[in-house]
């Protein structure tokens, strides 16, 4: 009897680490998939202890971004990156950094002059004018280096790839050169991430006829199965890289998808990514249920993420004030927003930065405008009578926010 009650013990202690173990393995793979779908790459050197995570789970980790999204994911000796493109391209998406057109060609560019260039070799930034500007020549383009914008363009350009980790900095400064360019220079190292900046794309860049073509990641057969999986990759490549997709931005297809496969959705999105589904009347909207270090979440820690939320309050307490759409989005004046924010203003204005406090009117709808349009929350459109309208989406419904008064810390909260 108490040899048996020793096995029952030791079989529940057996199963208790089995079920420890497997949740460890899934956090770990959440942790592999969310930073592989956030980061550029993944390097041995600067994170080897994920970098061999996803060594790891490399099949498992393969074989869901294969079947779901398309996206390929590339393991070398030296680094791990998913190779990913959005299927709606947005302004948030870009380099930040970047300022003109020129930045993102200088930035292309260049990584053709560092295909040429093996790991650990050596040169100078005057290198990489000399042989981008004749390439450019041999396009029928000219870069003038003694204009100097034209010079801060490649400063940008350098620079971001310094920050990605493509290029290693050994001597000299970047804007230095662009001061002087006839007497400084820079001394950089080719990293082995090089080659692997830009998108593989499926087939040569010559037989693509539209931007929109440019999306697609793989191939797809011309037949129902490859229709079928050519519409599933698409909508879980929207849902991963886009904040929200409410039902009326899907077309008639992906949103019969998205209501008849709701359920393997969210279990799909928790299983790789711990994200929690929940279905509104607007659409099937997906949260991360804890902050995260690596993507940007909303609301954002910036000011103006507190004010949408303040504007999404103001909006529900006042919603029979204006038409709301089938689709649960409101259509307002630049004159309806402008009232709004002052009244926003004169009731919370205290509680603001001291930027937003000093901005007039119309800068701040500039700029609560832009922020909600970078997180897919409202965008500018024609009205009916010609006259321009801001529709905010359903999706801001789900929030409100006001100011209280936290009697322990003696401030707002």
């Amino acid at each position: 009897m108490a040899r048996g009650g020793t096995t029952s013990y030791a079989l529940r202690r057996m199963r208790a680490n089995r079920g420890a173990d497997a949740e460890h393995w899934n956090e770990r793979r959440r942790t592999c998939a969310h930073t592989l779908l956030n980061r550029h790459w993944i390097t041995k050197e600067g994170d080897p202890e994920l970098f061999y995570a996803i060594r790891d789970q490399y099949t498992e980790l393969r074989d869901w971004f294969t079947e779901f999204t398309g996206f390929s994911l590339i393991l070398t000796r030296t680094m791990a990156k998913l190779d990913k493109a959005p299927v709606m391209a947005a302004p948030w998406m870009g380099f930040t950094e970047f300022r003109e057109p020129r930045d993102y060609a200088l930035f292309t560019y260049s990584l053709w002059f560092l295909e040429s260039k093996t790991e650990l070799d050596q040169f100078v930034l005057t290198d990489i004018v000399e042989q981008v500007g004749e390439q450019l020549v041999a396009w029928g383009l000219v870069m003038d280096w003694e204009n100097y914008q034209h010079r801060l363009s490649m400063v940008r350009a350098l620079k971001k790839l310094r920050q990605l980790g493509v290029l290693r900095h050994i001597d000299g400064e970047e804007a230095d050169w662009a001061h002087d360019s006839r007497t400084k220079n820079v001394l950089y190292e080719c990293s082995p991430s090089a080659r692997y900046v830009l998108r593989h794309f499926p087939k040569e860049l010559k037989a693509y006829g539209s931007l929109d073509d440019f999306n697609e990641q793989i191939i797809y057969p011309e037949t129902i199965d490859g229709e079928l999986r050519k519409r599933r990759h698409r909508i879980y490549r929207r849902l991963l890289l886009e904040p929200v997709v409410a039902d009326q931005q899907w077309s008639a297809d992906e949103l019969y998808y998205v209501q008849t496969q709701r359920r393997t959705l969210m279990d799909q999105m928790q299983f790789m990514f711990g994200m929690e589904g929940s279905r509104y009347r607007e659409g099937l909207f997906f949260f991360y249920p804890e902050l995260s270090g690596e993507c940007s979440l909303f609301p954002t820690a910036a000011g103006i993420s507190d004010l949408v939320l303040l504007f999404a309050g103001e909006l529900r307490r006042r919603i029979g004030d204006w038409h709301v759409t089938e689709q649960g989005t409101i259509e307002l004046t630049r004159t309806d927003v402008e009232g709004l924010l002052y009244m926003l203003k004169q009731k919370h204005g205290e509680y603001w930065s001291k930027e937003h406090r000093g901005m007039s009117l119309a800068e701040l709808a500039n700029g609560l405008a832009a922020h909600m349009m970078d997180w897919n929350l409202g965008y500018w459109a024609e009205g009916s009578e010609g006259s321009e309208r801001f529709v905010v989406s359903a999706v801001v419904s789900r929030w409100t926010a006001d100011y209280s008064w936290d009697e322990g810390e003696g401030g707002t909260a």
